[in-house]
């Protein structure tokens, strides 16, 4: 059964904005490889760390919100973990109230954007 997901990237920042677009997509195709669904997608950019992970001072954040069986997530978070450009990843399941904080988020944006 397919269960709602929103994981968020840290991208190190050594990587130019389209490589790390491009890392981004990498995650994006393994999931609908895996049978799963793209719900939205963000890609915030550039953005300065509370604190210095791998003596980097920033990273390149992108949010995936997703939809993916339970059994795969733990190989997502294996390939993540593996990866060298990958400074962090939270990985959260999202219950019914963090679904509708979502959605009004993503149609604040789509409003925004108009």
């Amino acid at each position: 059964m397919l269960k709602h997901y929103e994981n968020v990237i840290i991208i190190t920042p050594i990587l130019s904005d389209d490589q790390a677009k491009k890392t981004a997509k990498e995650y994006e195709d393994y999931i609908i490889q895996k049978k799963g669904k793209i719900v939205h997608q963000e890609h915030w950019g550039l953005k300065k760390l509370a604190y210095s992970i791998q003596k980097k001072q920033s990273g390149c954040y992108h949010l995936f919100e997703f939809l993916l069986n339970s059994d795969l997530i733990s190989n997502l978070e294996l390939k993540l973990r593996q990866d060298e450009r990958i400074l962090r990843f939270l990985t959260v399941k999202l219950n019914k109230y963090g679904i509708e904080y979502a959605e009004k988020r993503i149609k604040k944006l789509l409003k925004k954007d108009e």
